[in-house]
């Protein structure tokens, strides 16, 4: 691990943070967990997800080498999306997430704003 003098984190944390922590990354990835391998499945088992942010996602994802994206070429076209090992590996933090969140968390609850430094 390469770690700047003083900076607790390393690059590939902060480049793990980065890609998990944004918007719907961790609903999309969860519903991949669930089964769903379709374009359709994964829009529907995330209300208010565009299909715009969701492709951007899957693009960011397979660029990532999280999925891959099998295009069975029948008609019409049959796209599906599936987890590698990589993104396998993410379950159990998802996992652990998910137990925080039921355990800490308030659904419909608003996030206590964080006190500025």
């Amino acid at each position: 691990m390469s770690r700047a003098s003083g900076d607790p984190f390393s690059a590939a944390f902060h480049h793990a943070t980065d890609l998990v922590g944004k918007r719907w990354t961790g609903a999309i990835l969860f519903s991949l967990f669930h089964g769903r391998t379709r374009f359709s499945e994964l829009a529907a088992a995330v209300p208010g997800l565009s299909g715009r942010l969701l492709s951007e996602r899957l693009k960011e994802f397979e660029a990532e080498g999280l999925l891959t994206r099998t295009v069975t070429p029948e008609t019409p076209v049959r796209i599906t999306y599936h987890l590698t090992a990589k993104g396998r590996a993410l379950g159990g933090v998802l996992r652990h997430l998910d137990v925080w969140a039921q355990t800490w968390l308030t659904p419909g609850e608003a996030p206590n704003p964080v006190p500025e430094a």
